[in-house]
């Protein structure tokens, strides 16, 4: 690596830990943060003003997540205690009768609405782990573990979170989230179980999602990895497939580089790279279909925030695994273009959601969806592979 990449790579490094302490944890700790009935909002406009009081469940786990984290690096009284908001908003009030946690609640945590799939659980998983490793709170660690167990158990519960199909199918979202998933917690946990489900997951991942003839991995395949031939069997997203491969490069690291699996980390983001980054214009795309047909949601072409993030990361990753400079031109352009057209000059944080010309599509800083995680995340993220790479 030559001086001039270091310089750029410092220059990163610099930029994200300045932007996070007075950008982005800044706009949520005044505008997001429930001061009165804790945990935290996110429908929140362009310029901080509160649009809707429901809560998303998600972002209650993924703040308290990223508040955590943000806590364990840079030693702030104040994310920690925003972690541990949001975890006692969980603990009291988004679990439902049955176990399951809500979707979204009232401000003051009544339930609104359920979905059916276990990412609240996952969320709320992580941010236990974390709080606990910030905190030393052991206590956080084992309600991590029961709930990691707790969401396996309703996964293999027939029936238990959607009604029956006349089809089965395998998803690519929650295979890959266990893995990170399981990977958080064992930074606090030594139970087999987590060891043993991401292995079980990378297996997977490699056996049924992954896809050579079309250079990719799918969103859906059938249960013994069947190419399913319609628009959702069809679906590949770049971003999902950039975090999954770091996920994997993440365990990669963990165990000395081994080999298999930087091998499967590296070809998938190198499939996400040639399906996801738009050469015109910039910027990872939302969605691509495996035979080149028109994808058919009709975000398909625009550019949201979180695939960026999760390529400044994977590039990273692939990098310090490597050594291959293809991986530092990748991160570059994944990072100019998204510190260029994301940051809102006036009002602080970054847009979600552009056009595929990197024109605002909508100006408001979150929803449901969208709020304090793959941001803050990958502001975390970054520097601190940057310092391993350089140092």
């Amino acid at each position: 690596m030559n001086n001039t990449r270091k310089e750029y790579l410092d220059a990163c490094r610099r930029r994200c830990r300045a932007d996070l302490v007075t950008d982005i944890l800044p706009f949520w700790l005044e505008y997001g943060l429930d001061r009165v009935h804790g945990g935290v909002y996110t429908c929140i406009d362009r310029d901080g003003t509160l649009m809707d009081t429901t809560k998303s469940v998600w972002f209650q786990g993924r703040f308290g997540y990223v508040a955590a984290l943000a806590a364990l690096e840079h030693g702030n009284d104040e994310y920690l205690e925003a972690s541990k908001s949001c975890i006692d908003f969980i603990e009291a009030h988004c679990f439902d009768t049955d176990g399951h946690m809500f979707f979204s609640v009232t401000e003051d945590g009544r339930g609104v609405q359920k979905r059916r799939y276990v990412f609240s659980e996952c969320f709320a998983a992580i941010a236990f782990a974390e709080y606990s490793l910030a905190s030393g709170d052991e206590t956080y660690a084992e309600k991590a573990v029961k709930l990691f167990k707790w969401i396996l158990e309703m996964l293999e519960t027939p029936g238990f979170l959607a009604p029956k199909f006349n089809f089965e199918a395998r998803g690519h979202s929650i295979t890959m989230m266990l893995i990170n998933v399981a990977n958080v917690i064992c930074q606090v946990s030594d139970d087999p179980i987590l060891q043993e489900r991401i292995d079980r997951s990378i297996d997977e991942l490699e056996k049924y999602f992954m896809k050579p003839e079309f250079g990719t991995i799918l969103e859906m395949v059938g249960p013994d990895g069947e190419f399913i031939d319609t628009c959702a069997g069809r679906t590949i997203n770049p971003g999902h497939c950039m975090e999954t491969g770091w996920f994997i490069l993440d365990i990669a690291k963990a165990r000395d580089w081994d080999p298999r699996l930087v091998r499967i980390g590296t070809t998938i983001i190198d499939w996400a790279w040639k399906w996801g980054w738009d050469e015109p214009d910039g910027g990872m795309i939302n969605f691509r279909d495996c035979k080149n047909f028109s994808p058919q949601d009709y975000s398909q072409d625009m550019k949201f925030w979180w695939p960026q993030c999760e390529t400044i990361i994977a590039s990273l990753y692939a990098y310090q695994a490597t050594g291959d400079e293809k991986y530092l031109e990748m991160n570059e352009k994944a990072f100019d273009y998204a510190f260029r057209v994301f940051p809102d000059e006036s009002y602080g944080e970054w847009y979600g959601y552009l056009h595929r010309d990197g024109t605002v599509a909508q100006p408001a800083k979150g929803n449901l969806f969208k709020g304090p995680f793959h941001i803050p995340r990958m502001m975390l993220k970054v520097p601190a592979l940057i310092d391993e790479i350089l140092e």
